[in-house]
């Protein structure tokens, strides 16, 4: 294991508070988890997320991804997910920092970088193995939490180089197309967010397409592309995230929930609930208020 990544550990184990702990460094978080954990869910927004210590998995769609230490997971695009933390214990926690991706900072990067062909369209989020210069970029913007007068001026700066560097490696294409306000990848997340705030909704695809400005047919296939899932099944992961969240937050009925959240049908909601969360929703509510371990995505 190279030496930044154990020294980057070890100043991470250092300020880590509880499960999640928000640094005093705009957007960048650190994750602890002392157990494997049960399937959590939750949407993940753009992000980028490397381990220090332990693994985890996350199934997006029908794509099952693996990291450990040393790996990094970034997704550039807002999709539901299931995780589960696959290697924790006391003495050798999870452990995990995280930047939240401000997307509106990778367009003047690129116009300090030579140009580069249009790569094809793929998902939009990936796992890859993490580079020294990358690692030791993350422990110069970490060691800012010990010196938190120097916060404003140099975590811009070190945030950026952070951004360079994933340009600069494999998943660099993708962070290209996020970046730009017409490329496919942009066009496509004007579509999840408008099904995210209107998951209620029915919708037509000939509608979200031409928000696009593609064809049904090309929008289908880019939108399974980049989530791994259909439009259809990415509307029906958001209404079943935040019906289960409502479910936990109040007394209501599942039926309620249910036509709260766009379903027709309660019998239809409870088996695609079940089918999701492993039990029907009273069933799994209540399993949840028992335990103390985490419901959700962190």
């Amino acid at each position: 294991m190279m030496k930044s990544l154990d020294d980057l550990k070890a100043l991470v184990m250092r300020h880590a508070r509880g499960r999640l702990t928000e640094t005093g460094i705009p957007r960048v978080a650190i994750m602890k988890g002392e157990a494997t954990t049960g399937p959590l869910l939750g949407l993940y927004d753009p992000r980028l997320c490397l381990v220090l210590q332990g693994a985890k998995s996350v199934m997006i769609g029908d794509q099952l991804l693996h990291y450990d230490a040393g790996r990094y997971f970034i997704a550039a695009v807002e999709v539901p997910a299931v995780g589960k933390v696959l290697q924790a214990s006391p003495q050798h926690p999870y452990l995990s920092v995280s930047l939240a991706l401000d997307t509106t900072l990778i367009a003047p990067l690129l116009l300090d970088m030579p140009p580069v062909a249009e790569a094809r369209i793929g998902h939009g989020f990936a796992v890859s193995r993490a580079d020294e210069a990358l690692v030791d970029a993350w422990l110069r913007m970490m060691e800012l939490i010990d010196h938190p007068a120097e916060i404003p001026v140099l975590a811009p700066l070190l945030e950026r180089e952070i951004l360079f560097r994933l340009l600069q490696g494999p998943q660099g294409a993708m962070l290209r197309q996020i970046a730009g306000a017409d490329s496919r990848l942009s066009q496509i997340r004007r579509a999840l967010a408008w099904i995210r705030d209107h998951y209620a909704e029915p919708f037509r695809v000939e509608d979200l397409a031409r928000m696009g400005g593609m064809s049904a047919s090309v929008f289908h296939r880019h939108f399974k592309a980049v989530t791994a899932m259909t439009p259809i099944q990415y509307q029906k992961r958001i209404r079943l995230n935040e019906a289960r969240r409502r479910l936990l937050a109040t007394s209501g009925d599942a039926a309620g929930v249910a036509f709260s959240v766009g379903y027709e049908s309660a019998s239809q909601f409870s088996r695609e609930y079940a089918r999701l969360f492993g039990a029907p929703p009273v069933r799994d509510v209540g399993r949840l208020r028992a335990t103390p371990e985490p419901t959700e995505l962190a």
